[in-house]
């Protein structure tokens, strides 16, 4: 029987493929949000009616996954029945509900489901964890602009959940105004659009323009906490949280991987290279230690265009039929070239994410080298749905 980590590592879901992904990956919890009230507008999210197929999922081979959700922005008044709706709903089919608006603390304790208080409370010394402890909560998702001694302390008043990798905010804990100035878009109500990942230009009043070394003067670097993961083993932290609700099903599950096996043992200096290398290849803005173990610097601002992952992938075509018997799937490429030696990632609802090296290919009964679009192929593949899309896994040139 594997042995059971006593740390938490709560993984992101936006959509089925990454709730699945997470779980495949060894998450013991994951966190979602629906179409309503959560600070990922941008993201697939969830129905109400998806909660029963992703209990199915999360108790599937009597696994037990953990079902946080997030309903964790501002709320107003005209919304307080829509928001007491949603809560009698989902009441028994999620394990807490992540918030900070006292309303929704409110409903919580009135229909009896735990609460976190959500980062966006900005919960960054013992007094405030005593006053959310008072109120009920069971966890604090602590301000991101904490240290390592500082969430020691506040990690003994209640249990205490911390991001451990992913995008990180140039505003204190996410609560920015910068798309409201300029879109009419509130970050502090799910729909951010990323105006500090642009490229800005300094003027003065007379036209002349300041010339920058980085001009993405806002873009923070992805917050990546593995190189000093024992650090934060031992500073009280119950759940180790890894952003990424808007991102794809590859990086859910490259990252929770990486951090079930860090969680689970403590890794020599070349696993850690070799996991940081697994890392790389997903994507990212490159990499910052945030505020655990120093004050961020000008080198935590990253000047990243299109991300600096190692792979992409391209959609090529979808699974047309599929043999379970034979293990073998029918693709039908509709886009590109897949050849012998390439990798493919297969995504699918139910089958989450595949990651397959393509050994063989035939069509018609006869071995082939490379296919082109417009053509349908047998290749031997993992259980997969038809439907599922089929990516060509390939280097970021």
């Amino acid at each position: 029987m594997k042995k059971t980590s006593k740390f938490e590592l709560l993984a992101p879901a936006g959509d089925f493929p990454s709730l699945k992904a997470a779980i495949d990956a060894g998450a013991d919890a994951i966190y979602f949000g629906l179409q309503d009230f959560n600070m990922r507008d941008s993201a697939k999210n969830f129905k109400i009616s998806d909660l029963k197929e992703i209990n199915k999922i999360c108790n599937k081979d009597g696994k037990k996954i953990k079902k946080y959700l997030t309903l964790n922005i501002i709320i107003y008044d005209e919304e307080l029945k829509k928001i007491e709706d949603i809560i009698k709903k989902v009441k028994g089919n999620i394990d807490a509900i992540i918030c900070w608006d006292l309303s929704v603390i409110r409903l919580c304790k009135k229909y009896k489901i735990p609460f976190h208080i959500s980062t966006q409370a900005s919960i960054s010394n013992s007094s405030s964890a005593e006053f959310y402890k008072k109120l009920g909560a069971e966890r604090a998702v602590l301000a991101r602009e904490l240290n390592l001694k500082q969430i020691k302390k506040i990690s003994k008043i209640l249990p205490v959940e911390c991001f451990i990798h992913g995008a990180m905010c140039v505003s204190i804990s996410g609560r920015c105004f910068t798309s409201q100035f300029l879109q009419c878009k509130s970050a502090n109500r799910g729909q951010c659009t990323h105006p500090c990942r642009r490229v800005y230009t300094i003027k003065d009043e007379d036209g002349y323009e300041l010339k920058l070394e980085n001009n993405r003067v806002m873009s923070a670097k992805d917050l990546c906490t593995l190189p000093f993961i024992e650090q934060l083993k031992k500073a009280g932290i119950s759940s180790f949280k890894i952003e990424g609700r808007s991102r794809n099903p590859e990086y859910v599950y490259s990252v929770t991987k990486v951090y079930r096996k860090a969680l689970d043992k403590k890794l020599s200096k070349q696993e850690i290279d070799e996991s940081l290398k697994e890392l790389e290849k997903v994507y990212h803005r490159g990499f910052s230690s945030g505020f655990y173990i120093k004050m961020p610097t000008a080198d935590d601002f990253s000047d990243s265009k299109t991300g600096e992952q190692k792979e992409t992938k391209q959609f090529i075509g979808k699974i047309e039929k599929y043999w379970p018997n034979l293990g073998v799937g029918a693709i039908k490429i509709l886009a590109g070239k897949l050849k012998i030696g390439d990798e493919i990632y297969i995504i699918g609802n139910k089958t989450g994410l595949l990651k397959v090296k393509v050994e063989s290919m035939e069509i018609a009964n006869k071995k082939i080298e490379e296919v082109s679009a417009g053509k349908e192929v047998g290749i031997k593949l993992p259980l997969c749905r038809i439907g599922d899309e089929v990516y060509l896994i390939k280097e970021k040139s």
